[in-house]
């Protein structure tokens, strides 16, 4: 174990800047000082080993050696993190941190092949990583840290920790454009077209609630680092990231925690019901009461609260899944949302991978039963979500986890922007009212693409 102090700065972005173009930087970023909740930023970069899982295929990178296989991916990540404690009040001194896309669902589940694969994403991207940067927003302090697993050189430590000491001065990047429209998947035609077949299925009794989302696409030039910068001023979220990987940028806003692992205590927080902000007060606080009523809004989430307890009670101990906050109001840039918290303590033989599994991927953004709102889902949206509605996160050397649902989250690659917003439609849906909700919900990225077109 090893741990140097370094300065604290309230704005980790300009420590990230320092990484952000090495080899697999990722930022987990709480987006302090712009969000009002949030505590702690990792930092990592230069992994010693990489796990990509992409169509059936798993590749494990270490050094000069490569292997390729068939095997579990999720079985794959365990066994790179055998969990042993720390003894540091640190949330992560090392273990894996990248994303597991919604499409990772097929190694779990069988689901057609229908939507067309345009993101062409690996559906498992992690690296391990012996070393990262820890920002603590409540005690205003920051650590180099290691786990001493995979030690890296004194002379590569006291590197890192001159350049992450030393004064920040912005790099010299090319500025963030965008050029040509943004143009969705589904116009609102097809939406409805969409939504009145899922309305057919509810009556079929086939589902109670199917998430529906469309993909906006554009095209961009310069530096994603920039426009991830420009998002979380306009659009600040706890559970933000950041990812630089070789094949995409990946920038994520997302207000939504998946599942969260300390101690073997699980917590997960779904997010179902929203509202946009409105620039008047008054009407601000009166949408927001009127979500925190909402017998649809209330029922929506409760069947995902519902779903979500069931996927806990696979892996947590027989009586232990408790719901302590149910339909609590949280506030964001753009829209308020309906939040309930879901806790469990993880059984015997049970860990963050097991949990992972169990519950991947997150019931808000699927509907309910799961499995057939997957395959739906699958049969009704033009294409594959690709890292959106995965999640985002870290899987610790000592057992714990955070992660985020991946909404509210963009990938850039080849020049183009792509980022969805969608929702869950009851049997009480309105159509109009539901494609309003992904526009709200789209706001904050459409009104920061349009503040940089060029």
């Amino acid at each position: 174990m090893r741990l140097t102090a370094i300065p604290y700065r309230p704005d980790s972005a300009e420590l990230f800047d320092v990484l952000a173009d090495e080899p697999w930087a990722v930022f987990l970023d709480s987006a302090l000082p712009g969000a009002s909740a949030g505590r702690w930023d990792i930092l990592v970069a230069r992994p010693y080993a990489t796990l990509v899982a992409r169509g059936g295929l798993t590749e494990f990178r270490q050094g000069d050696r490569v292997e390729y296989g068939a095997d579990d991916p999720f079985e794959r990540l365990r066994h790179h993190l055998a969990a042993a404690p720390h003894p540091l009040p640190l949330p992560f001194v090392g273990g894996a941190v990248g994303y597991f896309a919604y499409d990772l669902a097929r190694r779990l589940e069988r689901l057609p092949e229908l939507a067309e694969d345009a993101e062409g994403m690996p559906e498992m991207a992690v690296g391990f990583y012996d070393w990262a940067v820890l920002v603590d927003h409540a005690r205003r302090e920051s650590w180099l840290v290691s786990a001493g697993r995979h030690p890296i050189p004194d002379a590569q430590w006291n590197e890192l920790h001159a350049r992450l000491s030393g004064p920040t001065e912005p790099r010299r990047r090319q500025p963030f454009v965008v050029r040509g429209p943004v143009a969705s998947n589904l116009s609102q035609a097809a939406y409805r077209e969409r939504f009145e077949r899922i309305q057919a299925y509810i009556r079929a009794g086939d589902c109670y609630q199917v998430n529906l989302a469309q993909r906006f696409a554009c095209t961009v030039l310069g530096d994603p680092w920039l426009a991830y910068r420009a998002l979380r001023r306009r659009s600040p979220a706890p559970f933000s990231a950041y990812l630089s990987l070789p094949w995409a940028k990946v920038l994520s806003s997302s207000p939504e925690r998946f599942l969260q692992v300390r101690g073997g205590l699980v917590v997960t927080q779904p997010i179902k019901g929203t509202r946009r902000r409105d620039p008047d007060p008054v009407r601000d606080v009166t949408l927001a009461r009127e979500l925190a009523v909402s017998p649809k809004d209330r029922a929506e989430n409760l069947m995902i609260v519902d779903l979500l307890r069931n996927d806990l009670g696979k892996v947590c101990v027989p009586g232990s899944v408790r719901v302590p906050r149910l339909f609590e109001v949280e506030h964001y840039a753009t829209v308020h949302h309906l939040v309930s918290t879901v806790t469990g303590q993880l059984a015997l033989g049970q860990d963050a991978v097991t949990l992972l599994r169990a519950a991947f991927p997150g019931g808000s953004i699927t509907g309910a039963p799961k499995l057939r709102a997957m395959q739906i889902i699958e049969a009704l949206e033009p294409h594959r979500r690709g890292v959106y509605c995965g999640a985002i996160g870290y899987l610790g050397y000592n057992g714990d986890m955070d992660t985020n649902i991946a909404i509210r989250t963009l990938v850039w690659s080849n020049d183009s922007l792509r980022f969805w917003a969608g929702g869950g439609i009851v049997a009480d849906s309105d159509a109009a009212a539901e494609y309003q909700e992904c526009l709200d919900k789209a706001a904050a990225v459409i009104e920061l693409l349009e503040a940089h077109r060029g």
